[in-house]
């Protein structure tokens, strides 16, 4: 492989969307979380998940409100033509609220808060809404754990079974009190049961916190937030997964807590072998199997070293005997000074050419012409759509063994740049590429939000 495409395939791979808050630690590819850390895990959570408030009037899904549509008895006056506040004006209110963080505040008002100010980086004002809602939930978590006690060993049943009758978005404190009220009537199992559907929302707080922790440099009390939602839920997934990473990432010589770092990534394997945190904690498994093993991390690290200069000594020699054009490993220098390289008007110009010309190589069936161009765009534009999808095409074409990723991540980034690339070949005369590219994008994407229109494009 050249030099110009490992660097234009290391910048496309590593340019795949993500949403974690500022200062967040990077995630490696294929483990992201649902988006951001603590989003929310499991069935019934209300995580950001655009909940009405309590005794809001029920509003059907997905369905907006209809211009000139009069409003509930009471409800506040709406300004149609102002547009709602972003996070930073909607915080600099906050801010601005004397007292607010000293006043009493529901579980619901409290978690918000907290997610609010988290997601915008501000982890000590989140850290001290967040510790509100977890105080809110303190009740019903000790009314669980006691209820669970009580069945040993039988099964908790589900919510459902038990017949709690939570709504969606019903408030925390009402459904403790059902849950309270199966406990003294000595329905040990419904009251387990009712306090643990309460206690969704109150897992993902819990968890959110631990990020906060993690990110404020607060290790200790992160792992023990994380542990606190494993006590109650030993199979949440975004807690197990960070449970066992920070064991990982903070325990390297103690073998015992590597150990239950691997439990942690096993389980979570094992219970979500679809999810996308699965390869990494499988991964990470067989990482820590071999630590373990060494005795250590640092005795890991030394092994490694040692490996290391073995194999350089190899490589030295073979680089020896390679002829003086064969390509060479791209080293951090070069990748340096593509970042470091001003981006002035004219070298933006340059590049939209160079896609243009890309594309007209591939109505043309000149595959190896116009990966030559993306190769040289997608190093200075990661993010373009229009430049990754060409790359992808074309090393579908070439029947390149690297095609089949490249292409995949084109998708997942932006499939609707791909099926744009079809009607740009189809503008340029090439209904045959057109209509190759269109099925594959309806094969590889069979949930493409626009295939309707895909498919009334393939039947012309």
């Amino acid at each position: 492989m050249s030099l110009s495409l490992v660097l234009a395939t290391t910048a496309l791979l590593a340019a795949e969307p993500t949403s974690l808050p500022p200062g967040h630690p990077t995630i490696p590819p294929g483990t992201q979380a649902s988006p951001a850390m603590g989003t929310g895990s499991g069935p019934g959570s209300n995580a950001a998940n655009g909940a009405l408030p309590p005794g809001h009037p029920t509003m059907p899904a997905g369905s907006p409100v209809a211009p000139g549509t009069p409003l509930p008895s009471g409800h506040p006056t709406v300004d149609t033509n102002k547009l709602p506040p972003s996070a930073e004006e909607l915080m600099k209110q906050l801010d601005s609220s004397e007292g607010l963080r000293e006043r009493e505040k529901t579980f619901e008002i409290a978690s918000s808060l907290g997610r609010l100010y988290y997601m915008n980086g501000r982890n000590a004002e989140a850290l001290a809404y967040l510790g509100q809602a977890q105080a809110k939930a303190d009740g019903v978590r000790s009314l669980f754990l006691a209820s669970r006690k009580k069945l040993g060993k039988a099964a908790i049943p589900t919510p459902e079974a038990a017949n709690c009758g939570f709504t969606p978005g019903q408030a925390l404190d009402s459904m403790e009190a059902v849950a309270q009220a199966r406990a003294k009537s000595g329905d040990s199992a419904g009251a387990a049961a009712c306090a643990l559907a309460a206690l969704v929302p109150a897992l993902d707080v819990d968890t959110l916190r631990g990020n906060a922790l993690y990110l404020g440099g607060d290790t200790a009390n992160a792992l023990k937030a994380y542990a606190r939602v494993l006590e109650v839920e030993p199979r949440h997934e975004e807690a197990l997964y960070a449970h066992s990473a920070l064991l990982f990432e903070t325990q390297g010589e103690d073998l015992q807590a590597l150990g239950a770092a691997r439990q942690g990534f096993d389980a979570l394997a094992t219970a979500y072998p679809q999810s996308q945190r699965a390869p990494m904690a499988r991964e990470l498994s067989v990482r820590i199997a071999e630590i373990s093993k060494a005795g250590g991390r640092k005795k890991w690290l030394a092994t490694r070293a040692a490996d290391r200069k073995v194999r350089l000594s190899q490589s030295t020699a073979q680089a020896a005997a390679m002829p003086s054009d064969a390509p060479r490993p791209l080293s951090p220098e070069m990748v340096d000074a593509v970042k470091n390289t001003e981006r002035t008007p004219e070298l933006e110009a340059g590049l939209t050419k160079l896609v243009e010309e890309g594309e007209e190589h591939l109505a043309r069936g000149r595959y190896q012409e116009a990966l030559a161009n993306y190769t040289r765009v997608v190093p200075f534009q990661p993010e373009n759509g229009r430049a990754k999808a060409g790359m992808a095409w074309a090393l579908v074409g070439l029947g390149r063994p690297m095609g089949a990723r490249v292409w995949s991540v084109a998708l997942e980034s932006d499939a609707g740049a791909v099926e744009k690339l079809g009607d740009t070949l189809l503008a340029k005369g090439d209904a045959k590429g057109a209509k190759a590219l269109w099925e594959k994008l309806a094969q590889d994407v069979p949930n493409y939000p626009n295939k309707a229109a895909l498919q009334a494009k393939l039947s012309q």
